[in-house]
């Protein structure tokens, strides 16, 4: 087998493999005789069929299969005999196809991105340091009553967080226009929900009122059409409803699955929650700007094949969290190239730090890890288990700890400096940088 390699880029490799006549015939007079042992065709035994017969009526399709498992085994034969790394799929395209001569075709790949990873030293990282304080507590119980209220039907007119039951019908120039319109709506004045102008424009209304109000829907409104343009609604208010939150007693607290203790029992379920979600975002803080730093300080290309993999896999996941009769492959590739290309970058450099750094998984903290998401459920020691009988879900967790260990071995050469900041300040959702 005859073997040429071009490199028509940094990660492209176009790959020139012939292969001798003598092993192609070889492969389909096997499959020819294996034809023979099973055909059955009139006038003859099964078995028995003269092989000038079997050639006549299947020889092109033993032809035609002889080549494609040569093609697939020829060109690992190949790579493995370069001593090359392919990232996907070849692109194959056959030179020559002539019966009794050799075989010589085109492979075009890419390959994994060979690098050392460097910049430990350079990367900067600000370590937070927070503590949940008992006013933090007190906010959070706040929060739960809210996220548990209901709304209690009043007289008066509305004020701010009161919920109202509407009907409106939105026009423009005169015109009402798709989504403009709904009944039996639920609205909590100053959520938010609706656009710049509407609820507090429905501040001061009773219940069987019908106002007219112009709200302008924002110059950046996900609907072209209709951003920056002033609409009409004509809102008819059914009723207005109070906040009315749930006391903080033992019925409250059984929600949450606390059945004992009153009140301090309660803060501190709370607190522990808190605390475990404080924990949570300061290490996330932390692996983020080291993963940050490490796509920073080593800009490698990446394989296209494996990033069109990966916004394949992001497409699945999307329909999968939303839902809809939609087919992956119908939503855009480009709603996810930068997070995929960043997800591929990141895992291969990920992967170059533990071979460089011959890290191995610890058990204890793999165990550690299982035993840390188990306490959140009622019989957490039947979720250990299921975690150590489950290989798939503890390659996830092994995995996980794996870049942690990457993370604590960054940490120790980077540029660490520590900042105090509240609770709040600590457990803010983090922002993913575009990848260069």
């Amino acid at each position: 087998m005859q073997v040429s390699v071009e490199s028509t880029s940094a990660l492209e490799r176009r790959m020139t493999i012939g292969v001798p006549a003598e092993r192609i015939e070889t492969e389909v007079t096997k499959r020819l005789q294996q034809t023979a042992s099973r055909a059955k065709i009139p006038g003859f035994r099964p078995g028995k069929v003269p092989m000038r017969v079997i050639r006549q009526r299947y020889e092109d399709s033993a032809r035609q299969e002889a080549l494609s498992d040569i093609i697939q085994s020829s060109f690992y034969e190949a790579v493995a005999s370069e001593k090359l790394n392919p990232a996907g799929s070849p692109s194959v395209e056959p030179k020559s196809f002539e019966k009794g001569k050799d075989f010589e075709y085109v492979a075009v790949f890419e390959v994994f991105p060979v690098f050392e990873v460097s910049g430990f030293d350079s990367i900067e990282v600000e370590r937070l340091q927070a503590e949940v304080s008992d006013a933090d507590v007190d906010k959070m119980l706040d929060v739960l009553r809210q996220q548990s209220t209901t709304y209690e039907t009043v007289s008066r007119a509305a004020e701010k967080n009161d919920q109202l039951n509407i009907d409106f019908v939105g026009k423009i120039d005169g015109s009402e226009f798709a989504g403009g319109s709904a009944k039996g709506v639920q609205l909590v004045l100053g959520s938010g929900r609706m656009i710049p102008g509407f609820e507090d424009a429905l501040i001061g209304t009773k219940a069987g009122e019908e106002k007219v109000i112009v709200p302008t829907f924002p110059d950046d409104y996900q609907n072209t059409e209709l951003a920056g343009k002033t609409a009409e609604f004509t809102v008819t208010i059914h009723t207005v409803g109070a906040p009315k939150p749930p006391e903080l007693n033992d019925e409250f607290f059984a929600l949450f699955g606390v059945k004992e203790g009153g009140l301090e029992g309660f803060k501190a379920e709370v607190r522990k929650n808190m605390d475990r979600e404080l924990q949570q975002a300061l290490k996330a803080r932390v692996k983020s700007q080291i993963m940050d730093g490490l796509v920073a300080h080593n800009p490698i290309e990446v394989p296209k094949a494996l990033i069109a993999s990966e916004v394949n896999r992001l497409r699945v996941q999307a329909v999968q969290q939303f839902g809809g009769n939609i087919e992956p492959d119908q939503l855009p590739a480009e709603l996810f190239e930068e997070q995929a290309k960043r997800r591929v970058l990141l895992g291969l450099i990920v992967a170059e730090v533990i071979k460089q750094k011959n890290l191995k998984a610890d058990d204890g903290r793999i165990r550690e890890m299982i035993t840390e998401m188990a306490a959140a459920y009622q019989e957490p020691e039947q979720v250990v288990a299921w975690y150590y009988q489950n290989s798939d879900q503890l390659n996830e967790v092994r995995s996980v700890v794996l870049e942690e260990q990457v993370v604590d071995t960054v940490l120790q050469q980077a540029k660490v400096t520590d900042k105090t900041v509240t609770y709040e300040e600590a457990v803010k959702p983090l922002e993913t940088p575009p990848v260069g």
